[in-house]
């Protein structure tokens, strides 16, 4: 939901009650910042961001996620009731988001992959989009073994990709669009394929995909998750819950059954230890189906 001017907050605010009506919302975020290639959508800029919160403040019900389960609990609807939540936990959560749920008094519950806060290298999916659809040039063929099934890939003419088709293609959405290029077919080939691996089998396949694109692994300061200092600091205040997101952001579903158990209950002693309280929420990670969970 991007707001485009401050002027049409009555308007939007009708529409989030049309929403609302006769229960409530929770409000998924991931990152508040401005990137130049986000094929997933799950960026949104400050400005935006704010003229949101505004939004909130002044025509919802902005409760925190524990008061709107508690009213579930009790059998009652959360009329008019909105939660704001982000997952992952980027940094910008930190040094955008933060300020602003400060300055509007707007709770919100971040959960937090405990698995990748000193990892020196971007998470997987920024990886592939870096290699992907950035400009440079690749090899033209793709061999990858992945469970037993070899699969290749021809990019042909996309084998060189232009600042100008960046600039061209950088607001292409993954979700609901066509592959304007054999590169944007092969982000999404890859991208369904990787995403139900085992966490150690898929990032043997990305070691495999940045050695054949000659790339090394890198973090890049705008796609930072954040460290244990700013996990810390995120949780002070009391505005912001702290929630667990597993440690490497599996399908669950794929995963065996005391796999499962290891992401998420790892997930919650480690996040518990850096903020020094319990940790009570849990958001599944999965591309296809987010659930926000009582632990």
């Amino acid at each position: 939901m991007k707001v485009p001017g401050v002027s049409r907050l009555r308007r939007v605010a009708k529409r989030l009650r049309g929403r609302l009506a006769p229960g409530g919302l929770i409000l998924m975020y991931h990152r508040i910042t401005e990137v130049k290639s986000d094929p997933w959508s799950i960026c949104v800029s400050p400005r935006h961001f704010a003229q949101q919160m505004e939004v909130l403040r002044k025509f919802g019900d902005v409760v925190s996620l524990q008061q709107f389960n508690q009213t579930l609990q009790q059998g009652k609807t959360p009329h008019w009731q909105i939660a704001v939540t982000f997952d992952d936990g980027y940094t910008d959560n930190l040094y955008s988001a933060k300020p602003l749920l400060e300055r509007y008094d707007i709770p919100a519950t971040m959960f937090l992959t405990s698995g990748y806060m000193e990892q020196k290298r971007d998470l997987w999916w920024d990886e592939l989009n870096r290699l992907l659809l950035e400009p440079g040039s690749l090899p033209e063929l793709l061999c990858l073994e992945i469970n037993g099934t070899t699969h290749r890939w021809e990019l042909g003419t996309a084998v060189d990709y232009s600042e100008q088709q960046f600039q061209r293609y950088c607001s292409w959405r993954a979700s609901g669009e066509e592959n304007p290029t054999p590169r944007h077919a092969l982000f999404h080939a890859l991208y369904w394929l990787l995403s139900p691996l085992l966490p150690e089998v898929r990032q043997k396949v990305m070691d495999e995909l940045l050695a054949w694109a000659g790339f090394v692994p890198t973090l890049r300061p705008a796609h930072r998750i954040a460290n244990l200092e700013e996990v810390s600091a995120l949780g002070k205040g009391g505005l912001i819950e702290i929630g667990a997101h597993s440690v490497t952001h599996p399908f669950l579903s794929f995963l065996p059954i005391a796999r499962q158990r290891e992401e998420i209950q790892d997930s919650k002693t480690r996040l518990e230890e850096i903020v020094g309280q319990k940790v009570v929420s849990f958001a599944i990670p999965t591309a296809t189906i987010l659930r926000k969970q009582q632990l």
